[in-house]
């Protein structure tokens, strides 16, 4: 009985770390319109989404260097560009930020590329 738990516990852990960490990184800096735009239609209900369960938002302000465990595709080069992480490296992203039907659209499709799936709803 104890190696049949202890086999069932490891199947667990197993799963569980076999999950890839995934991460929302909104790209920004200072005096950007469209970001602080965001900021004010996202920004303060993006963590209570289940999208934002998903990929927590991590914010890069472009002025500073860019942190040595984040693997981007390309070169920055509008604010904001949302990036999707998966452990640390870049899947996929949204430039810009064009109004909110946009990126909730947008980041459900990277997400789903990703394997998470999210049950519709209106945001």
């Amino acid at each position: 009985m104890r190696l049949t738990v202890a086999a069932f516990a490891v199947t667990l852990m197993s799963a569980a770390s076999a999950r890839a960490e995934l991460q929302l990184m909104m790209a920004e800096e200072p005096g950007c319109l469209w970001c602080a735009r965001w900021n004010e239609e996202i920004g303060p209900i993006y963590t209570k989404t289940d999208e934002g369960a998903a990929a927590p938002l991590r914010r890069v302000n472009l002025l500073d260097p860019m942190p040595s465990d984040i693997v981007l595709a390309r070169r920055i080069n509008y604010t904001p560009t949302f990036i999707l992480l998966v452990e640390g490296i870049e899947t996929n992203r949204i430039e810009g930020y064009p109004g909110d039907d946009f990126f909730w659209g947008l980041l459900g499709q990277m997400l789903e590329q990703e394997g998470v799936f999210l049950a519709k709803s209106e945001k």
